[in-house]
C-alpha cells in the first residue's frame, strides 16, 4: 500500500488525489455486483449525458453525486472511515497524502463522494 500512497504524493493532486484515496480505503467494502454495476451504469450515462464520458470527473458532479447517492449506507462510510485511518498510519512522511487523508476524515460526506468517484473513475479506465 505504501507504494500507492508515494505514487499519489509523486503524481495527484486535488480531486484526483482525493478519489484515488478514498478508493484505495474503500477497497475492502463490500458491495454487491448487481447494487454496484446499477449504479455505475448509471454515473456512465450522467456523464454520456452532459458530454463526453471521459472527462474528468468532479466531486460535486451530477454523475458522481448520484453513484455516491445510489450506493450509501452508514456502515459503508463507516467502513471507508476505518479505511481511510489505515491508510493514515502509513502515510508517514508523506505530506500531501497526509493532509488529503486529514481532510477526507474530517468531511465523511467530501469522503463518501470521493470513494464514488474513485469507482466511477475506475469503471471509465476498464
Amino acid at each position: 500500500m505504501r507504494a500507492w500512497l508515494e505514487q499519489v504524493e509523486a503524481t495527484a493532486e486535488g480531486d484526483d488525489a482525493l478519489a484515488v484515496l478514498a478508493w484505495l480505503a474503500g477497497a475492502e467494502l463490500a458491495i454487491p455486483d448487481e447494487e454496484l454495476t446499477g449504479a455505475l451504469r448509471r454515473g456512465v450515462l450522467l456523464l454520456a449525458a452532459g458530454g463526453d464520458p471521459h472527462r474528468g470527473l468532479v466531486l460535486d458532479g451530477r454523475a458522481v453525486v448520484a453513484v455516491a447517492d445510489d450506493l450509501d449506507a452508514p456502515e459503508r462510510r463507516d467502513a471507508l472511515d476505518v479505511g481511510l485511518a489505515a491508510l493514515e498510519g502509513e502515510a508517514d512522511g508523506l505530506p500531501m497524502v497526509t493532509a488529503a487523508l486529514e481532510r477526507l476524515r474530517s468531511d465523511r460526506p467530501l469522503a463518501w463522494r470521493s470513494y464514488a468517484a474513485g469507482l466511477l473513475g475506475e469503471e471509465l479506465a476498464g
